[in-house]
């Protein structure tokens, strides 16, 4: 088989998709499921995670376009093809900034559709203009108006910044979508598709309504690509991939499931793959961040840094209950939710006695990246574009320079200055948070570990021929010799003596009147 297949990259229409004969994963039996109710829908995922390609699929449904789904699962189900009148409104379109602006793209939607059905409607007010139009068109068709909305919430997300635009942006939607509650009795099927669903004060409560089906388990792949589908779909560009990056083919679909798989939107269900970062993949030949640098919003990023945040809990132990895990209020300051539908944590685990869930990142890709980004809101961002490279540090280890590696790390930190410091918590938190920020980007090339309990050292970096296991000290409460003490006391090398490989524990103190590690011993 041809390994020039076409990939569907940034390819968001399904009708273009299948014209031009593009790999298209079916996802057609879950629109046949959905088809089967006149129930109104929404989903939540995260962005560039094919919610558009979906929604365009359920148009083509819906307006009957029967050969556009020869072959697929649904052309074997359905035997109607009715055709109904479709209103897609996305709002992905244009830069939603502010409320003028908002009006302005909700007036052309309705200016396009009005032109598509020859109507003109005289009331200028959003809501009114969009219930007279599905009541007249049901009237002219004869046929229940079915309501497609992409990225309902782009403005919001757009303004989260910004307290008091983001609250008018919110009232204009609330009034404009409450729309498709009181027109319910002309609607045939609603499907709203966005990134979080804000609170039920908010959009939402005028639209309760709606049955969510984010965390449903019989819709958990109903957008990204399982492992399943990889590689039933893709057996040609996994092959071509590994012969680029020069690995057989099982580790090949390794490094993909470790830099691109791993989104749960349920619990106990199959990982997902983020698409846009496979079908980046496959065609460029090689790994990289593709989801990421598609744009992280810069809100998130202050927004844990402002609440001081737990950082370290990122990795698999942020704890939230059932209730809040898809149901963001801005008003809260809390990250966590809006975290989760962004696509930057993923559920983990479930606890069934507390109705709670355990996230945390999906794979490589968005941990590395996320803590690259972090890094500079704790240190000045000329130090990051100059001086920083994770590798750099990770290659004094391996060649066993360890005086090299603490020498870069006090260097480090005495590159932070003054001002800096001094509008940070200068305590051992700080220290502590700036070097487990270090390690654990370095554990994009070495394998790293980093702890908080009482049992385990501060951090632990191995290479191919030797393990070091660090631990610190703030000068005021010990010195590099209690922090090497500790390592004997507490055990810290028990878990590695059967490894084999050399054992190096290093004790450090940090000065608070230097502003970086004063001292180390190696032992």
């Amino acid at each position: 088989m041809s390994h020039d297949r076409k990939l569907p990259i940034g390819v968001q229409d399904f009708e273009k998709l299948r014209l031009g004969e593009n790999i298209y994963v079916d996802k057609t039996s879950y629109i046949y499921q959905l088809a089967q109710t006149d129930a109104p829908y929404f989903l939540s995922r995260p962005r560039r995670f094919g919610k558009s390609l979906f929604l365009s699929t359920l148009k083509a449904y819906f307006l009957g376009k029967k050969e556009l789904f020869e072959g697929l699962v649904i052309a074997e189900l359905e035997k109607d093809w009715l055709e109904y009148p479709v209103f897609y409104i996305d709002m992905n379109v244009g830069i939603l900034t502010d409320a003028d602006s908002l009006l302005r793209r909700i007036h052309v939607i309705l200016d396009t559709l009005e032109k598509h059905w020859g109507m003109t409607v005289k009331d200028r007010d959003p809501a009114t203009r969009f219930e007279s139009m599905i009541r007249s068109v049901y009237e002219k068709t004869e046929r229940k108006v079915v309501i497609l909305v992409d990225e309902y919430d782009k403005p919001l997300i757009n303004t989260l910044d910004n307290a008091e635009i983001n609250q008018s942006m919110r009232d204009i939607l609330k009034g404009f979508y409450g729309v498709l509650k009181s027109a319910d009795a002309y609607l045939r099927f609603v499907f709203l598709t966005g990134v979080t669903k804000f609170s039920k004060i908010s959009i939402f409560s005028d639209l309760n309504h709606l049955k969510d089906i984010s965390l449903n388990r019989k819709f958990a792949g109903i957008c990204g690509i399982s492992e399943t589908e990889l590689i039933r779909y893709f057996q040609p560009e996994i092959k071509k991939l590994s012969e680029e990056v020069e690995l057989s083919y099982e580790e090949t679909l390794a490094q993909l499931k470790k830099h691109f798989n791993g989104y749960h939107f349920c619990e106990d269900t199959e990982g997902m793959y983020n698409p846009f970062s496979l079908f980046n993949t496959f065609d460029a030949g090689h790994f990289r961040n593709y989801w990421y640098s598609t744009g992280t919003p810069t809100f998130l990023i202050q927004m844990l840094h402002n609440g001081n945040f737990e950082i370290k809990s990122l990795e698999n132990d942020v704890v939230i209950p059932a209730n809040s895990i898809n149901d963001y209020r801005p008003e809260y300051y809390n990250p966590v939710p809006i975290l989760y539908q962004s696509g930057y944590l993923t559920i983990k685990d479930y606890d069934t006695k507390y109705n709670e869930y355990t996230l945390g990142f999906p794979n490589e890709e968005v941990k590395y990246s996320f803590l690259n980004d972090l890094l500079p809101t704790y240190v000045p961002q000329h130090l990051i574009q100059q001086n920083f490279s994770a590798s750099a540090f990770v290659k004094q280890l391996e060649a066993d320079h360890v005086d090299g590696f603490m020498t870069m790390i006090r260097a480090f930190y005495a590159s932070i200055s003054y001002e800096k410091m001094k509008n940070e918590k200068k305590d051992e938190q700080y220290y502590q948070l700036i070097f487990y920020l270090l390690i654990t980007l370095m554990g994009q090339f070495v394998e790293t570990e980093v702890k908080d309990s009482a049992g385990r050292a501060d951090a632990v970096v191995k290479t191919s021929k030797t393990i070091f296991v660090f631990e610190f000290k703030m000068a005021n409460h010990g010195t590099a010799e209690d922090a090497l003490a500790q390592i004997d006391s507490k055990g810290y090398l028990i878990p590695y003596t059967a490894d084999g490989r050399n054992l190096v524990k290093v004790g450090a103190e940090f000065s608070e009147t230097e502003r970086t590690v004063s001292r180390w011993k190696v032992g």
